[in-house]
Formats: C-alpha cells, structure tokens, sequence
C-alpha cells in the first residue's frame, strides 16, 4: 500500500501545509478505495456505523458544505455566519450505500479540486477573516480550512484502517 498523507489532525492556521495534506489525500485515496473489494466498501462495523462509502459520501457533503464557506466569507460581511448541517440525514438521503464507488470518488475529487483553487487564491487578509459557528464560537478562515483538513483526515482514518 502506499504511504498514506497525514497531517497533525489537529487545526492550526497553517495553511500551506494543511494545502499540502490534501494535495496529498488526493493523490492516494481514489486508488486506495478503488482496490478495495465491493464487501469492504460497503461492511459497516456496527449497525449505527457508517461503511467506508458512507464515510466517503459524508466527506462529499462535508467538502460541499465548506466549499460553500470558502467562498461566501470572502463575500459577506463579517464574522460570517456559518450554517451547520444535518450529516446523518444527508448520508442517509443521498444513498451513498447505493452510489456508486466511482460516483462518489469523482465527487470527492472535484469538490476538494475546487477547494485547493480556491483556498489557495486567498490571500493573508481574506484567511483572517472571522466566521462564527451557531454557537457563537469564532475562527479565521484559515483555522475553518485546516480544520476542514483535520476533520478528512480523521474520517480518512476510518477508510484506510478498517
């Protein structure tokens, strides 16, 4: 297997090198799933767990979600208000079980593309930018994106480890 890219899992401000952990994921992860057998892909390991697709369908909503945010902050006046999002249900009604793999890999792929272009044209004032959660908890973009990393990263785990 090949050597899998990982970052801290944890979120800093380090933008150019949260850059390149995701450079990284796309690089590895679709050959990696792409050898995994339809049985693994799908195996849950627990009645209220996500299977590797499901993880990866989760990972689609997520980057979909944040692209969003990578680029209305930019545009909006700040802090921007972030919008949270109900993940199982849109595992559950995007039927990522059922999609398939490569459905879901071209997905993955294209949104996190489109992610790096965008990120990567920020410049130093836009990544200062606040965004505020729901909660009222706030942080820069540039916190917002590593921490979209950590967080692929963190379900990446799953998918490779299992």
């Amino acid at each position: 297997m090949s050597t899998i890219p990982t970052g801290a899992y944890a979120s800093s401000e380090d933008v150019p090198a949260y850059i390149g952990f995701l450079k990284g994921h796309l690089a590895v992860l679709p050959a990696f799933v792409n050898g995994l057998s339809g049985d693994l892909l799908l195996e849950r390991p627990a009645p209220d767990k996500w299977s590797r697709k499901e993880i990866l369908g989760h990972l689609v909503d997520s980057a979909l979600n944040n692209l969003i945010r990578f680029t209305r902050a930019p545009l909006s006046a700040p802090p921007y208000q972030m919008l949270g999002y109900p993940q199982v249900e849109l595992v559950q009604i995007n039927h990522y079980q059922e999609v398939p793999i490569g459905h879901l890999l071209t997905l993955w792929e294209g949104l996190n593309r489109q992610i790096l272009l965008v990120v990567e044209e920020l410049g130093a004032e836009q990544l200062a930018l606040p965004v505020q959660r729901a909660d009222g908890a706030t942080f820069t973009l540039g916190w917002l994106f590593s921490d979209y990393v950590a967080h692929l990263e963190h379900h990446l785990a799953q998918i490779y480890k299992r």
